[in-house]
C-alpha cells in the first residue's frame, strides 16, 4: 500500500519495493540494481502510484497528484536504502522533503525510533551513490520532526557541472535570455545541484502558477531538465532552479522549480541551497535561516567558521495526506 505524506506543500509516496512487486511492477531486491535498472520499472511505478485516478484533480492542477515517489526501505533496520522518483520517472539524489516524509513513513511503521542515515541510490553519473544524510528526529520551535544533516556544501559551476558561465556569482544567459533581472545566479550542491538566482526585489520572483503556463514553463525545463527533455544547458545533467529575495538577516523568499518535476510548492534542498547562496551574498549570517516558500517556511541550519560554510541542516516535518 503507497502512503501520500505533505511537507511544506511537497507530497510524496512512500512504497516499498515488495508492494510495487506485489503489483506486477518488478523491482530488484536490491536499491543499488533498482537504481540501475530504473528504466525498466519507474515509469510503471509512477503511472501507477502517481496519478489521479479517480480522484478529481483540484483546479490548476498539476499533470500528477505528487512530486514523486519514494521506493523504500530496502531492508528492516538501519542503515535504510530508497530511491527518490521524479514523476518523469528519474532519480533524484537528494530531496530534503522527501526525506522527511520517508523519516515519518519509518517512525510510523515502527521501524525508525533514533538517528540513523538514510542512503538515496541514484543512477547519475556526475555524483557519488548511494547520498547519505544523517536524520534525526527533533524538536524545532514546538514541531516534532527531523533534522536533516546535509554535510558541507560545494559553490560554483565546477560543482553541479555548469559549463560555459564564470565562477563565482554566475551570469547564466539563459535564464537572464527569459527576465533581465534574473542576471546573477549562485550554483550550490547539496548532494544535488542546485543553480540559485538572487533578485533585489520579491517582485522579480516567478509565481508557481505563472511557471506551470507553457510559456514560461517550457524554457524554464530546457533549462533545468536533463536530455532529452530538456536542453542540459548549462548543466548536462539538468538542475534544480531557484529564485530568492531577501526579506531580513534572518528570512529569505524563494521560488522553486525542480528538475525532473517542475514547479513545486517547496522543495528541503532547494531551501538549504537558498541559504546557502543566502550566506555566499552575505545577505545572511551562520545560525537558523528562515526560507519562505509558498507550501511553508524551511528552518535551516547553517554551520561556518573563518569564512567557510561547514555545514548545512534541514528542519522539517510531514503529516499523512488524506
Amino acid at each position: 500500500m503507497t502512503r501520500f505524506y505533505d511537507a511544506r506543500g511537497n507530497i510524496y509516496g512512500v512504497v516499498s519495493p515488495e508492494a510495487l512487486s506485489g503489483q506486477g511492477i518488478e523491482v530488484p531486491s536490491s536499491a543499488a540494481r533498482a537504481a540501475s535498472n530504473r528504466a525498466s520499472w519507474a515509469p510503471a511505478a509512477i503511472a501507477a502510484e502517481c496519478g489521479w485516478g479517480s480522484v478529481p484533480p483540484p483546479p490548476d492542477a498539476k499533470a500528477h497528484r505528487c512530486d514523486g515517489l519514494l521506493v523504500g526501505p530496502f531492508q528492516a533496520e538501519p542503515p535504510f536504502d530508497l530511491l527518490i522518483v521524479n514523476t518523469d520517472g528519474t532519480l533524484a539524489e537528494r530531496s530534503g522533503n522527501g526525506l522527511t516524509i520517508f523519516a515519518q513513513g519509518l517512525t510510523d511503521q515502527g521501524l525508525m525510533t533514533a538517528t540513523c542515515e538514510l542512503r538515496v541510490h541514484h543512477d547519475k553519473l556526475d555524483a557519488l551513490s548511494p547520498v547519505v544524510t544523517q536524520v534525526e528526529p527533533a524538536v524545532y520551535e514546538q514541531a516534532e520532526g527531523f533534522w536533516l544533516a546535509l554535510g558541507m556544501p560545494e559553490f560554483g559551476p565546477t560543482a553541479v557541472g555548469a559549463q560555459g558561465v564564470e565562477s563565482g556569482l554566475s551570469h547564466v544567459s539563459e535564464l537572464a535570455a527569459i527576465n533581465p533581472l534574473w542576471w546573477r545566479s549562485q550554483f550550490v550542491r547539496v548532494g544535488n545541484p542546485h543553480c540559485v538566482t538572487l533578485v533585489e526585489q520579491a517582485s522579480a520572483l516567478p509565481d508557481n502558477p505563472q511557471m506551470q503556463q507553457p510559456a514560461l514553463f517550457e524554457p524554464l525545463k530546457a533549462i533545468a531538465f536533463a536530455p532529452p527533455v530538456g536542453n542540459g544547458q548549462p548543466c548536462a545533467a539538468g538542475v534544480n532552479l531557484q529564485w530568492a529575495a531577501r526579506e531580513s538577516a534572518k528570512r529569505v523568499i524563494a521560488r522553486v522549480f525542480e528538475r525532473g518535476e517542475g514547479p513545486t510548492a517547496s522543495s528541503g534542498t532547494s531551501a538549504s541551497a537558498v541559504a546557502c547562496a543566502a550566506w555566499r551574498a552575505g545577505w545572511v549570517e551562520a545560525g537558523d535561516v528562515a526560507v519562505v516558500m509558498p507550501g511553508g517556511t524551511a528552518p535551516v541550519r547553517l554551520r561556518a567558521q573563518a569564512g567557510t560554510l561547514l555545514s548545512v541542516s534541514l528542519f522539517g516535518t510531514a503529516r499523512p495526506q488524506t
